[in-house]
């Protein structure tokens, strides 16, 4: 299949005027080509790759928590229907046993959903400060245990794709240290401040969960972990997760955030709930309650607790918040996919990789949706 007529952002994500030619599951050509087989015409639309959302707890009235296969499929299909070609499915602060039943169903799921496709879980919790838990649940709070990740991971099959850690924890150091070489580690819920925020991320921390967010903000004599990011982001090629919804961060926030970290540093994510795609009403979240109205998802003390957004609504809104365009499509394909170490197979648009491709038209509206070379959505 042929892809025609389109500006493509190419593997530097700079837009050119090319074909791209799909053959199976991977981008066999892109550049000038005669016509031969399938043809799209794509004239005026522009082809970026399929957005990647890696921090994802649920959508469509459903939890990656139901531990069923139903659940994410219906995630998966609502993801693909918003430009999403792949995701992380999160878990929340739980019980081991609970734990071992939410992965255990997604590693029995991976290559079963027939929309956007399960990279690996993220591993939100518990090993986190209970007093920036968030929406967590405070019960499940403890501190970091490599030797139980370790049962997790392997018990998965090792799809685990990133766990994170309040690096001001007992056995942080350790956990780190051990953990960081074959999986992810990533700062979150944690009330660190800025000198404990560096030490981590010299011991191998590479990823900062939710920015902003369920953890200590920058000021003038207390940077935090936000100042720690920005500060040593760039030096040790750290990646900040954003939820770009306008409500959990301020624009102007967000693009302090976007400059500082710079253009392989920033990773916008959804972090939704159950209720994204849906509506209003009362939904649980790790066994908590949670009320939306109007959109936005509040516990009953009013901690906000997640987002209804998806990375499609959250793309257009940093475009239009003023972040360039090549930083904000890097900062939903090709940065979560370095994140979760997948990026020599997904995130952008190059010979041999995935033809994971999102095909928007001149006002942003989806006009393709293509996962591993199938057309999953056609409105063209």
């Amino acid at each position: 299949m042929i892809l025609k007529n389109a500006t493509v952002y190419n593997e530097e994500f700079n837009p050119i005027a090319a074909s791209v030619e799909v053959e199976g599951e991977k981008i066999k050509a892109i550049g000038p080509m005669a016509d031969a087989g399938e043809v799209l015409d794509l004239t005026g639309c522009t082809v970026i790759p399929g957005l990647i959302d890696m921090h994802i707890h649920g959508c469509a009235g459903a939890d990656t928590g139901d531990a069923t296969p139903e659940a994410l499929e219906a995630m998966s299909d609502c993801l693909v229907q918003r430009g999403v070609t792949s995701f992380c499915p999160t878990s929340m602060t739980l019980s081991f046993e609970e734990l071992q039943k939410i992965f255990g169903n997604v590693a029995a799921c991976k290559d079963k959903v027939s929309g956007a496709y399960i990279q690996g879980i993220n591993m939100e919790g518990p090993y986190i400060a209970l007093s920036k838990k968030g929406a967590q649940n405070g019960e499940y709070v403890r501190n970091p245990d490599k030797d139980e990740f370790r049962r997790l991971y392997d018990g998965c099959g090792g799809i685990i794709s990133v766990v994170d850690i309040a690096p001001e924890c007992d056995g942080a150091e350790a956990f780190i240290r051990e953990v960081q070489p074959y999986c992810p580690v990533s700062i979150a819920h944690t009330a660190a401040g800025y000198d404990e925020a560096v030490q981590a991320i010299e011991w191998g921390v590479r990823h900062a969960t939710h920015l902003y967010n369920a953890m200590s903000g920058l000021t003038h004599r207390s940077p935090g972990v936000v100042g720690a990011c920005f500060d040593m982001g760039r030096t040790y090629g750290v990646q900040a997760e954003l939820i770009c919804d306008g409500f959990h961060i301020h624009p102007a926030a967000l693009r302090v955030a976007f400059h500082q970290m710079g253009e392989d540093g920033t990773v916008i994510i959804s972090d939704s709930m159950r209720a994204a795609g849906h509506t209003d009403g009362e939904y649980d979240l790790g066994g908590q309650t949670v009320y939306v109205k109007d959109g936005k998802a509040l516990l009953a003390d009013g901690t906000i607790a997640a987002s209804t957004s998806n990375m499609y609504e959250e793309l257009k809104n940093v475009i239009r918040f003023g972040i360039p365009m090549k930083q904000a499509i890097k900062s939903a394909t090709i940065n979560p996919a370095r994140s979760i170490r997948v990026d020599d197979v997904t995130g952008s648009i190059k010979v041999g990789k995935y033809a994971d491709l999102l095909v928007l038209d001149a006002e942003m509206n989806i006009k393709l949706v293509m996962v591993k070379g199938q057309i999953k959505v056609n409105n063209l």
